[in-house]
């Protein structure tokens, strides 16, 4: 079976689950090849945990589900480190974090501390404790959630912190005949109890390793660099352009995007498709500029129009 239809069958697999939402399912898979994280930002009731549970079912893959809360500790999520008196040592407890796909349900509920606990987690992918480092699994993912709606007991999620999701998607409501559909496929067992492993975890591991031979001309280097360099001009309305970090990730999301699609190397395309994933949440815009009505979304489609498109794709 070719890589190509091993995607296929794992997005059907998928979208079993998640009715008419092809193309977020598509984005998921884009991080999950291109060993990034996904920031889903939507309001309750539209599948973000089902989205997140169904791709582990899928691929054989362990799944936790962390709750964030006002009162949760960054131990909680990581470990600690607990005294055994029988063996007069201290002991690491494993946190919810060493699985292959975490879902961190509402982020944006526990205070900064504690979100600072996945930085490490999501950038280095290993966890340190009272100075010993703790590997992650080979396949280690975070999808987060967060309402934009209820801001009573939140905290807003630092530049950092954002900056290390490689993607955000916005899973929106579904069209009425997508909602019946819905409907008549919980008439009876709930679908997500149906869905079964398409791949191994280590199928992924091998497909990431594939996406690395996808061939990414210079045209193709210089058209990135300079939609980013782009972001970085509208220095009176837009507080911080897209960094050095957002260049590499939207160069690998293209990439894991052409060979989710069954190419061998990325058009621009491929770029403009990811732009507004890879970039948005990461634009930071001046407060003046936000109450004029500027969003990041139109930052980038000046940015797009901006950029010369190379010709041959």
């Amino acid at each position: 079976m070719t890589p190509h239809k091993k995607l296929e069958d794992l997005a059907h697999n998928i979208e079993q689950v998640i009715v008419g939402k092809r193309h977020i399912i598509d984005l998921l898979l884009t991080a999950l090849l291109a060993k990034g994280h996904v920031l889903i930002q939507d309001i309750p009731g539209v599948g973000k945990t089902t989205l997140a549970n169904a791709l582990a079912k899928s691929i054989s893959a362990e799944f936790r589900r962390v709750q964030f809360t006002p009162d949760l500790l960054p131990t909680d999520i990581t470990g600690v480190s607990i005294y055994n008196q029988a063996t007069q040592q201290f002991e690491f407890k494993k946190g919810p974090v060493f699985t292959n796909i975490l879902l961190a349900d509402e982020i944006n509920r526990t205070t900064p501390r504690t979100q600072s606990s996945l930085l490490e987690c999501m950038q280095e992918f290993h966890v340190s404790v009272d100075g010993i480092t703790y590997p992650l699994p080979d396949l280690f993912m975070v999808i987060a959630t967060q309402n934009p709606i209820e801001f009573h007991g939140t905290y807003p999620l630092p530049e950092a912190q954002i900056d290390r999701f490689l993607l955000q998607v916005n899973i929106g409501y579904p069209s009425q005949e997508q909602e019946k559909q819905i409907l008549k496929n919980r008439i009876g067992n709930d679908p997500l109890e149906d869905v079964r492993p398409v791949m191994s975890s280590n199928d992924v591991l091998e497909l990431r390793t594939k996406v690395q031979s996808v061939y990414i001309d210079e045209a193709i280097i210089s058209y990135i660099t300079e939609v980013i360099r782009h972001t970085r001009e509208l220095t009176l309305d837009v507080k911080l352009g897209a960094s050095p970090r957002s260049t590499i990730a939207l160069m690998n999301a293209a990439r894991a995007y052409a060979f989710l699609r069954g190419k061998e190397y990325v058009i621009p395309s491929d770029v403009k498709a990811l732009a507004f994933p890879v970039l948005g949440h990461r634009l930071v815009l001046q407060p003046r500029s936000v109450a004029k009505g500027l969003t990041p979304e139109k930052v980038i489609e000046y940015a797009l129009s901006k950029t010369t498109v190379p010709t041959k794709e």
